[in-house]
């Protein structure tokens, strides 16, 4: 196949994929998305996001309370 032919080739697949447009099922995209966030919001419902911390924060207080000086130094 000569240069002319597989650029016309390929340009004419290109269109084709530029213009190809499906068919788009709406109500399976809606019940695939509204479906999702019921499912997800029950799943996670029970697991806390993030573990509560506030009792070891008065532990340990003491022992870091310098450290805030150290931050705020610029070096170089």
């Amino acid at each position: 196949m000569g240069r002319g032919r597989q650029k016309a080739k390929a340009t004419k697949q290109a269109r084709d994929i530029k213009y190809y447009s499906p068919n788009t099922d709406y109500s399976a995209l809606q019940r695939e998305l509204g479906g999702a966030s019921r499912r997800t919001s029950s799943h996670h419902s029970d697991v806390p996001a993030e573990p509560d911390y506030s009792a070891y924060e008065d532990k340990y207080a003491d022992q870091f309370e310098d450290d805030d000086d150290v931050d705020s130094r610029r070096i170089g």
